[in-house]
């Protein structure tokens, strides 16, 4: 069993490919969680306004890249926008993608950190002489990022999951590289190990978030 899933030569082998996959890796994921973040505070922030010109055209935009697979929207990008005139390389397609896509999930956990701060909070700092964006900034959003951090955290840990999908648009990160290299050792050790280096990396995350959701429901008793 070791000689054919964990073959110590075959590691030492490619362990320098796994370990530009594994960089990729942390550079997409640096990438598009930031990207993602930014799409959900924008979402979060124009779903505050409740006029019914922003409120339902934003609806039907969250709607829809909640339910659309991110893959297909990956490889619509990559293999679709060409036709368009537009080319565009793995990492700009699966950066945009990620943005739409995991920015529509960011944006519901962050309008329901928002709507858990009670509205005389928004009124309260108003009154101080701050504006609305203040009140949002200053008062709203440190409460609102509090009282959600478990479900960012685990929406997180998605986003960094997901990043091996860059494999299909080319992006040379973990999965890809060990598919490259499984290719070329006719072994399944490449993939196995990719395997346990994805563990390593997102146990200690995994190990927070339960910690976090703990101290969150002890709060509540």
């Amino acid at each position: 069993m070791i000689e054919t899933f964990l073959n110590p030569e075959i590691i030492a082998a490619i362990w320098p490919i796994v370990l530009a996959g594994l960089a990729n890796t942390v550079l997409l994921s640096l990438i598009v969680v930031p990207l993602g973040l930014l799409g959900g505070l924008i979402v979060a922030l124009l779903a505050t306004v409740h006029h019914p010109l922003v409120r339902w055209p934003l609806m039907a935009w969250v709607d829809f890249f909640r339910a659309f697979p991110p893959l297909v929207l990956l490889v619509l990008l990559f293999a679709g926008l060409p036709f368009a005139g537009l080319e565009l390389g793995g990492f700009a397609c699966v950066a945009i993608a990620f943005f739409l896509n995991t920015g529509a999930y960011y944006g519901e956990i962050l309008r329901a950190g928002i709507d858990s701060v009670p509205v005389g909070q928004i009124e309260a700092a108003r009154s101080t002489g701050l504006n609305r964006l203040q009140a949002m900034g200053y008062i709203v959003l440190p409460q609102a990022v509090r009282n959600v951090l478990p479900d960012l955290l685990s929406n997180t840990l998605e986003v960094v999951k997901l990043t091996s999908l860059g494999s299909v648009v080319a992006v040379p990160e973990l999965l890809f590289q060990a598919r490259q290299a499984q290719s070329l050792t006719y072994s399944p050790t490449p993939i196995v190990l990719v395997a346990i280096v994805y563990f390593l990396i997102l146990w200690p995350m995994v190990r927070l978030l339960s910690r976090l959701e703990n101290r969150a429901l002890a709060s509540r008793r």
